[in-house]
């Protein structure tokens, strides 16, 4: 009944006017501006201001030798361009090059002359003046006339050694020819137009270069290939000062806004109300990460003073009257575009907050919020609608889980499918002949190799691998969709093995895998999450199945390079462009080596989930998320009988509470009773919780190890925790059976079959029972397990992880 009223209202406002789309002024971590002019520009052959034809054509013989008839045709060429630009006023030919309106770009120099041959000639001496630096041309004189192998010849006439070392750290790059070319072309571009050496080309010189030829179109259908791989070397090498991003992308990105840029861009009305959001911002900057507190800003800015602004252009403090407030309870539960707003909960918590906190800070602080205290007009019947609002989105996700969870397993058998499928397929076309037919899994198709493919062959070394399937008539490029399918497999398995939120994911690197040696040689992998919503580092250990995904993604990462290569990450939350660090879920674009991001890891599983909503309807309308295998992970966990406090401790939470949000079964006496131990331990824990280790303790630990060896494998309870099973081991999720107990599990079955027809005999039902939960549970152990020896009995090669280690503690 409250949503219709709330809609009601809203309509009742046609007084309102529309509110304008927010322009935000285009904000970069480097301002793009021109590079210095040096005091004497660069003159690699001598003054050639005011040389003549003959002069210069006797240069460019010596630098790039022809044949006497090529020659001759060099030298036609700069008498009649140079007459031609002699007809124009100025003493050097850069003013007459100014003077004939030819450095607009819109008119190519080939234009000025009707007679093919003096078109060419013309367009050869005009590269020849601009690599003898004769005239420097703007950016769109420069692309507008087109030259072939410009930066050969650019290059062969510099005298510039730190050109050439650019030149030989592009060579070592691992990338195609073709990109190689282009970093050559962008900073022989970004010199020519700029009239400058490499030495004086800043950061935010060659920014504007590629930002002014993508506005322009000026890259021939390559303009977001424009400058990535050189200004990759550029700061390798140590060119740009410290603090400049190391991609790119990463310098054309918009930074992390102020609490002043935030609010300015609300474009409020009343100053002394923009004045004090920013001083509330800026003080609860210091709590929060960017994307909340960016968040926060949206709330109190937009949804809350703008929208009473509008109700009430008269007001100008936090004194609100009642019909003003009603009229924003009632605007604010609805959206813009008519439906219900889900949050609206959460901005009048913030409200609430906002007049609280200022009422608190006027107690010490009268001076600057005295005059801003006022009595919250929200009530406490308000703010419990927080906990009604909380409690039905926990309703949503609950169903949401129960919905997924029996998908899981079919999602995972999917992504598993396409990757073997598309691998295989990748591999038998690879060397197959154009309209060769192929069958795969039982599915046929036919080799394409176009002249497109032909070009990129050309171009950048390989092409890539396409095939026709027959049976739907597609064309799949194989080596973009064996790629995605392969990282969408990754994804899905780390996610449902570790249970960490996306971030935690996508920030796993090289150095994130740690290994503990033992003093008899055995081997523990670790996982290290580096902090993120909690900013609390945690370290979990790796299943053989977790270690599995692990050590094949850093085989795939290392086909081509003997190491993993540096790449870089984008935070969204943060707006920074992390520094190259040796990322697990990286993918190479063209010349750009980046991590994958969150809405493409969202793209991947909703492609998947698509792929499979014919078979099961239920994926039509819900789709599986990254933060999904978390919530999974967590139920399963829970369900399994692991401690609250260790699922808590697994997942990152600081707080129990917060893993039972995210637990969707689990019964109300086992959390009374988890609760209470929790009590009792935290009542007998000592003050000081951290001292240095002692040899006992550390022995202990070493023997906490070996306690953990039972029958049939390894227990992977975490240190210092019992057996909470007792050891009940065969139902145990903690249970890592090793595949050389398969025959012992064979056993075991046996036996309990007999035991079961014992029982049928004597009739005891509860034994039957028993003894039935046992056998499901030794069906899924002893299929996990054959599963994993398969994998390792399929592995033809050994991975080296090139782990960190931490030594043995004296």
């Amino acid at each position: 009944m409250a949503e219709r009223r709330h809609t009601k209202q809203r309509a009742l406002r046609p007084e309102a006017p529309a509110r304008p789309r927010r322009q935000l002024a285009a904000r970069q971590v480097i301002t793009p501006s021109p590079s210095p002019a040096p005091a004497v520009p660069p003159r690699p052959h001598g003054n050639l201001d005011t040389a003549t034809a003959e002069q210069i054509a006797g240069i460019a013989d010596e630098i790039w030798p022809v044949v006497q008839s090529r020659s001759s045709e060099r030298r036609i060429g700069l008498r009649h361009l140079l007459a031609r630009l002699a007809e124009h006023p100025g003493e050097t030919w850069q003013e007459r090059w100014l003077a004939s309106g030819l450095d607009a770009g819109i008119t190519p120099v080939r234009d000025l002359f009707t007679m093919p041959s003096h078109r060419e000639h013309a367009g050869h001496a005009l590269k020849l003046l601009f690599c003898l630096r004769v005239i420097r041309p703007s950016l769109p004189a420069f692309r507008g006339n087109r030259f072939k192998h410009y930066f050969q010849d650019f290059e062969a006439a510099q005298v510039d050694p730190s050109l050439e070392r650019f030149l030989a750290l592009v060579d070592q790059t691992n990338t195609s020819l073709h990109y190689k070319r282009c970093a050559r072309m962008d900073v022989a571009g970004a010199l020519t137009t700029q009239g400058i050496e490499l030495a004086d080309l800043t950061a935010e010189g060659f920014l504007h270069h590629a930002v002014e030829t993508r506005r322009g179109r000026y890259g021939a259908g390559y303009e977001h290939h424009i400058g990535h791989l050189a200004w990759q070397v550029l700061h390798h090498s140590g060119h740009f000062p410290p603090g400049v991003p190391a991609t790119l992308r990463g310098a054309m990105r918009a930074p992390a806004m102020t609490p002043a840029q935030l609010v300015d861009s609300y474009d409020l009305a009343n100053r002394d109300v923009t004045e004090m959001l920013t001083a509330y911002l800026t003080r609860r900057s210091h709590d929060l990460d960017h994307s909340t507190l960016r968040g926060l800003a949206r709330d109190l800015c937009d949804l809350f003073w703008r929208e009473i602004e509008t109700i009430n252009p008269a007001q100008t403090d936090l004194a609100l009257s009642e019909e003003t407030y009603q009229a924003w309870r009632a605007a604010v539960d609805v959206r813009r575009d008519g439906k219900p707003r889900l949050g609206a909960s959460g901005i009048v918590t913030n409200v609430r907050a906002l007049y609280l906190d200022i009422q608190g800070w006027a107690t010490h602080e009268p001076e600057h919020w005295a005059r801003w205290a006022a009595p919250c007009p929200i009530s406490g019947r308000d703010g419990r609608a927080r906990t009604q609002a909380l409690r039905r989105a926990k309703e949503r996700t609950d169903h949401r889980t129960r919905t997924l969870q029996p998908l899981l397993p079919v999602l995972v058998a999917a992504a598993d499918q396409r990757r073997h499928h598309l691998a295989a397929l990748l591999t038998a076309a690879t060397d197959a002949v154009h309209g060769q037919r192929l069958v795969v899994d039982g599915r046929h198709y036919s080799r394409i190799f176009s002249a497109g493919d032909a070009r990129h062959q050309r171009y950048h070394g390989a092409a890539n691998v396409r095939v026709n399937d027959e049976q739907s008539g597609t064309t799949i490029n194989l080596t973009d969709a064996e790629d995605a399918a392969f990282w969408t497999w990754a994804c899905i398995e780390t996610l449902r093995h570790t249970g960490v939120r996306n971030e935690e994911m996508l920030e796993l690197s090289q150095l994130s895998i740690r290994q503990y040696v033992r003093p008899n040689g055995e081997v523990i992998a670790l996982l290290v999450i580096a902090p993120s919503k909690s900013d609390r580092e945690r370290v979990i250990p790796m299943t053989a199945e977790l270690f599995h995904v692990i050590a094949t993604i850093i085989r795939r990462l290392t086909r081509d390079r003997p190491t993993i290569a540096l790449a870089t990450r984008y935070d969204r939350h943060e707006h920074v462009t992390s520094e190259p660090q040796p990322f697990l879920f990286q993918r190479t674009i063209g010349q750009r080596t980046e991590v994958i991001t969150p809405s493409a890891l969202r793209t991947m599983l909703i492609r998947l989930s698509h792929s499979l909503a014919k078979q099961h309807p239920q994926l039509a309308k819900i789709r599986f998320t990254p933060h999904d295998f978390r919530r999974l992970f967590a139920t399963d966990l829970a369900n399994n009988g692991l401690p609250i406090h260790i699922g808590a401790a697994l997942l990152g939470h600081l707080d129990v509470q917060t893993f039972h949000g995210y637990v969707t079964v689990f019964q109300e006496d086992v959390i009374r009773h988890y609760q209470a131990h929790l009590a009792n331990r935290r009542a007998a824990r000592p003050a000081a919780d951290y001292r240095p280790v002692t040899d006992q303790e550390w022995g202990e630990f070493e023997e906490h190890f070996d306690n953990r060896k039972v029958e049939l494998g390894q227990c992977g309870r975490p240190y210092a925790t019992p057996c909470e099973h007792e050891h009940a081991c065969i139902r145990c999720p903690m249970l890592l059976v090793d595949p050389k107990m398969i025959p012992r599990l064979d056993e075991i079955h046996t036996d309990l079959l007999a035991r079961r027809a014992h029982a049928e005999t004597e009739g005891w039902l509860g034994e039957i029972e028993g003894i039935d939960l046992t056998l499901r549970f030794l069906a899924e152990k002893r299929a996990e397990t054959r599963r994993l020896a398969d994998v390792d009995r399929g592995r033809d090669t050994v991975t080296v992880l090139g782990m960190p280690t931490i030594g043995v503690q004296a």
